[in-house]
């Protein structure tokens, strides 16, 4: 249910909005790093402060794809170093972070430096960032402190019906329940080694090779996006010789490390060296064809993750 009072917090004067509610200034749509950006955290802080919220969960994580729609350049890390493990294993759905963590999440997203979330207190707070400098927050009470105090600053809160960033246009799950898992023993028993792909956050994957002995054992992430595929071929010539259009290129190393990498119609340059055995996935919607996709429910066996596991 969408929260009582939603404001769109920007840095643009109302009045130089056209009828869709969309800047048509000359002002340059990006973060000036400085006083701007300064006065859009402060406002977070203030909207936090006078719900009561002093902390939030990561909702629908994301990082920098192989396309990237920012109008600044990502950077390494995402904008996330410093906030969450070098591996991101903390930086999950429903990963809970204090308002300093969600202000520096706040920063990276102005910034278009690669990650991306909406930050969320279920029936009382919410901060979406979404392209352009527009922000909206959330609150169960009308924060009106906090609205004067984003003025103040030079930005603009407008009250809103709801946030556009509320909407999900993805259909959850399917649960990563007992049926599943069954399934995934049966084609590891089948089989002997299968692939499980692990994507906790939106364009990372781990891989996983599970046999009949690991498959109850398998470590991962909240409320991750799992698929299953066929084990990697020791023919690695083979494999890289079908690899074209957008796919997934997943190796094992000399180490016996599995490792995925995005490309889009590969070179043989583009490959690593040191692979011993690799398979590819295409990831165009009509050739993705995984054996099996499900999403992980929370240890209650709810799935409150809202997105699908394709």
């Amino acid at each position: 249910m969408p929260l009582p009072y939603v404001y769109k917090v920007t840095k643009y004067d109302p009045t130089d909005w056209n009828e869709e509610g969309r800047y048509v200034g000359l002002e340059v749509e990006t973060s000036d790093h400085g006083p701007r950006e300064a006065a859009y955290l402060a406002a977070v802080v203030a909207f936090a402060e006078e719900s009561g919220v002093a902390e939030v969960s990561v909702r629908e994580p994301a990082v920098a794809g192989l396309v990237n729609f920012g109008l600044e350049t990502s950077v390494d890390g995402h904008g996330l170093a410093g906030l969450f493990a070098p591996d991101l294993s903390d930086y999950y759905d429903g990963a809970v972070v204090p308002i300093s963590v969600a202000v520096e999440l706040v920063r990276a997203m102005l910034r278009d430096n690669g990650a991306w979330c909406r930050l969320e207190v279920e029936g009382r707070f919410l901060i979406h960032v979404g392209f352009d400098q527009y922000m909206y927050i959330g609150s169960h009470l009308p924060c009106e402190r906090a609205v004067t105090t984003a003025a103040s600053l030079g930005l603009f809160p407008v009250r809103l019906e709801r946030s556009p960033y509320e909407d999900n246009d993805e259909t959850p799950g399917p649960p990563a329940d007992a049926a599943f898992w069954a399934n995934v023993a049966d084609l590891a028993t089948r089989h002997g080694t299968i692939l499980l792909r692990e994507s906790a956050v939106r364009n990372s994957s781990r891989w996983h090779r599970l046999t009949p002995g690991t498959v109850d054992n398998v470590q991962l992430a909240p409320r991750a996006m799992l698929s299953v595929w066929p084990d990697l071929s020791t023919d690695v010539a083979a494999v890289q010789a079908k690899a074209n259009g957008l796919c997934e290129y997943v190796w094992e190393n000399r180490a016996g490390a599995i490792q995925s990498a995005t490309l889009v119609d590969p070179k043989p340059q583009d490959f690593p060296n040191d692979a011993v055995s690799a398979t590819v996935i295409s990831l165009i919607e009509d050739e993705y064809n995984p054996l099996l996709e499900a999403v992980l429910p929370d240890p209650d066996g709810v799935l409150r993750a809202r997105w699908s596991a394709s």
